[in-house]
């Protein structure tokens, strides 16, 4: 046999010395670490790093008894355990290698909290004690010999309605005596029904001698999802109405007796808002966008999004090919630019501008600062868009801050269920001026407790929904029954805070002490699965405690969240469930029914 070559001996030699996967390089894979999470525990208490934790390989298998963990600030780790004595934030690394020389790192932060006594009930929610319902003056009218009945019931009014009588008057709502002045009312009633029906909404001069109505709307359609009946009138001067939504016969047309009120149905009002609107307006306008420039409208993207922009044509486009995979609404800003405009804080503007999406797609629509955003604010809106809707938005708003330099800007983050791209399409932006003393005052009459209605101070829990400041979605109410507390949406919002359940407001804050650390405990399950973002903010600002998603299901759970930062001072907080988003707009009605809420103190020892 022909002896080997030196050089091809030497090779062989040299794969001998070391591992055959280290030879064969190019199909070694890394090691994997799996486990590693954020952690917090007490100063002066033992941590283990390595619970949970653990490291495989696919040529090597497992390796967790390989990971070495090092700390900054430095911590002394004895079979993956420390005793952390100082307490702040500890940036581990976990560090593993394989045996064909790869590594692997994996991060973490432990936090580490002062030491604290045992845990002791600092309030418990009692919501067997909350007041009664009010009717806000308004009250039933139900004909004798009719069969049918209105009540408080469930944070709302509601009418059982067997039979509706011969006449529309045969089942009312009613409300005597709403004093008058000279002005413009509108009157809005939220209303559905569990089979479609009609209402004539009125309004009548009490001083009229000869029955003579101020202004009325009729055969307005109530269908099975919450919507407005609105009606508008005029009064020339001091004096006082009745008003009344009549639910009783109504036939709109007498040619189709099939067409008419129906047997057997149930018809619920979450509010009823009436607005007084007084003064004269002028709009001037100051810039009208063409859009044949490309600085006239941009976009920004973050947290994964991608996204472009470009104006043509007389309209502006923000085409999204992704959304983010993390982050928020605001992930995705869109601005159209309002060259050469300044806003003085306390005077009134307004914008109008089309806008149309090939998908549905919600924003919020904020003026602010372009260089800014939130630090220089002057007005905050929301718009929800249908596929291929195209929707005039109009505003009129006191600039709530003086900006240099204001952009429309449309934050456009949350995608809406099953839509991965986008394309939305601005024409039409006019900006302007408005002189004037046009005032719009507006009353909600909530029969559940609003905190957009003088939420009532005894109670420590409220509800804002997204309509009550006349934004385009969000309806819904509270109660409690049986012990447990109830939030109804009704119509869910395009945004998280038209849907929004408050315990601690500025007539009746949360307060919590000082030189503590709190656990939350909430027992609660919804009709049907819904999510929500659990916060615990202070009062007068963002800087929230706690924020977390909670995901309720039909069956009854338990969810505990803990503080990690010990008050300086005694402070007053808000807890906040916020429900809006287009999967719970998609919904449908849902209730959420929280049974317990449990706060727990743990004093710095």
């Amino acid at each position: 046999m022909k002896p080997m070559h030196k050089s091809l001996a030497a090779l062989l030699s040299l794969c001998m010395a070391v591992s055959v996967t280290a030879c064969n390089s190019g199909s070694n894979t890394e090691p994997e670490i799996t486990g590693v999470q954020d952690q917090t525990v007490q100063a002066g208490t033992e941590f283990d790093a390595m619970a949970g934790v653990s490291a495989t390989d696919a040529e090597d298998g497992d390796l967790t008894g390989k990971i070495s963990i090092t700390s900054l600030p430095e911590l002394t780790f004895q079979n993956g355990k420390a005793t952390p004595d100082a307490p702040g934030d500890y940036e581990l690394t976990y560090t593993v290698t394989d045996a064909g020389g790869l590594e692997t790192n994996a991060y973490a932060t432990l936090k580490v909290t002062r030491q604290a006594g045992e845990a002791t009930e600092l309030m418990t929610f009692d919501f067997a004690s909350a007041p009664q319902p009010d009717g806000h003056g308004w009250t039933p009218s139900i004909a004798e010999g009719v069969n049918a009945t209105g009540e408080l019931k469930e944070g709302a009014y509601v009418f059982t309605i067997t039979d509706p009588g011969s006449s529309d008057g045969d089942i009312a709502l009613v409300k005597t005596g709403v004093p008058l002045e000279a002005a413009t009312y509108r009157v809005k009633v939220w209303a559905k029904s569990s089979a479609d029906t009609y209402a004539h909404l009125l309004a009548k001069d009490e001083a009229s001698t000869d029955g003579s109505f101020l202004g009325g709307a009729y055969n307005l359609p109530i269908g099975t999802s919450i919507a407005p009946l609105e009606m508008e009138f005029t009064s020339t001067g001091t004096g006082t109405a009745d008003l009344m939504l009549n639910l009783g016969r109504i036939t709109p047309n007498p040619d189709n007796p099939t067409d008419t009120t129906p047997s057997d149905f149930t018809v619920t009002i979450d509010k009823i808002e009436i607005y007084k609107i007084t003064g004269e307006q002028t709009k001037t306008p100051v810039y009208t966008a063409d859009f044949s420039s490309a600085d006239a409208v941009a976009v920004t993207a973050g947290d994964g999004a991608s996204a472009t922009a470009a104006a043509a044509g007389g309209a502006g486009t923000i085409q999204i090919d992704a959304y983010p995979t993390d982050g928020g609404v605001w992930s995705i800003k869109g601005d159209l630019a309002l060259p050469g405009i300044t806003l003085n804080a306390g005077e009134k503007y307004y914008y109008s501008f089309t806008i149309q999406a090939d998908n549905a797609q919600s924003a919020e629509c904020l003026v602010e600062s372009a260089s800014q955003a939130d630090k220089a604010r002057a007005n905050f809106n929301s718009i929800a868009l249908n596929a291929g809707e195209e929707m005039v938005v109009t505003n009129v708003f006191d600039a709530e801050a003086a900006v240099e330099d204001p952009v429309i800007r449309l934050q456009l983050g949350a995608a809406s269920d099953g839509v991965t791209s986008n394309k939305v399409t601005v024409t039409n932006l006019e900006f302007g001026t408005v002189s004037g003393d046009l005032d719009t005052e507006k009353t909600i009459d909530y029969f559940g407790q609003s905190i957009a209605a003088d939420a009532s101070p005894d109670l420590l829990w409220t509800v804002y929904n997204g309509t009550d400041e006349d934004n385009d979605l969000g309806v819904g109410t509270i109660w409690t029954e049986n012990n447990s507390l109830f939030y109804r949406i009704d119509q869910g919002g395009s945004v998280d805070w038209h849907n929004k359940l408050i315990f601690g407001h500025k007539d009746h804050p949360l307060t919590l002490p000082a030189d503590s650390y709190f656990t939350v405990e909430i027992t609660a399950k919804a009709t049907q699965p819904v999510s929500c973002g659990f916060y615990l903010n202070p009062l007068g600002g963002w800087d929230p405690r706690i924020s977390k998603s909670i995901d309720l299901t039909t069956e009854e759970q338990t969810f505990t969240f803990e503080t990690t930062d010990p008050l300086i001072t005694d402070m007053d907080f808000e807890m906040l469930f916020q429900f809006g988003s287009a999967d719970t707009a998609a919904l449908g009605e849902t209730t959420i029914e929280i049974s317990n809420i449990t706060i727990w103190q743990r004093s710095i020892i």
